[in-house]
């Protein structure tokens, strides 16, 4: 008889969702991860990656906001919090050439004031590659520097979120193009989602809602 495998543990990542408005119209950045990548590939998603165990020694602008650190924190700690937003913006910086912060003798300083918490991401159990994301989102006025790719990402481009929302992408990334838009419609603040799988289905759960 086999034995079934074992569940991967998911690794910690995080993702910046970058917005603007642009004649009228709020957009977002976005790119396609190449077709031979083995975790999503031929997708468009945000800029983004893993935690990396330099993100601990990073030098900061200005810390995370404090509210913003206790959702995080919530569940991880004070420490991994603070990892993961500098890897969010060191993720984009790498992805992008934009920078979310300053430069210090070349080095990139993340400014994670500029950091909202707006959702994470767990990939589903049976994945043989698995993520625990964060979501992040900045303004556009608080990024600076030209877009370029590495090649981790092509045909980076700002786009408004209904062509955003038609474009080849994942379940998890449709749900947090739809709460970035929440937050941009300044609507009373309904907590933070926890997007997951369950029997192959994506679901929604909000935490945080009192906070």
């Amino acid at each position: 008889m086999r034995s079934s495998p074992s569940t991967v543990t998911p690794r910690d990542a995080a993702s910046l969702v970058i917005v603007r408005r642009h004649r009228g119209r709020d957009q977002v950045l976005m790119g396609r991860r190449p077709a031979k990548d083995r975790f999503m590939p031929d997708v468009f998603v945000f800029p983004g990656g893993r935690v990396d165990p330099e993100d601990a020694r990073t030098s900061v602008r200005n810390e995370l906001p404090a509210r913003e650190l206790r959702r995080i924190a919530a569940r991880s700690s004070p420490h991994r919090a603070r990892m993961l937003g500098v890897a969010a913006i060191r993720e984009t910086f790498e992805e992008t050439g934009l920078v979310v912060g300053d430069r210090v003798s070349g080095a990139l300083r993340p400014d994670l004031k500029c950091l909202q918490f707006i959702a994470r991401a767990i990939t589903p159990t049976e994945s043989a590659i698995r993520y625990h994301a964060r979501f992040f989102m900045a303004r556009a006025e608080q990024v600076a520097g030209r877009i370029r790719s590495n090649g981790e990402l092509l045909e980076l481009r700002w786009m408004d979120f209904e062509q955003a929302s038609r474009l080849p992408i994942i379940s998890v990334t449709q749900l947090v193009l739809e709460e970035a838009q929440y937050r941009l419609s300044r609507k009373p603040f309904r907590g933070v989602p926890l997007i997951f799988y369950r029997n192959g289905n994506v679901q929604r759960r909000y935490q945080f809602e009192r906070d």
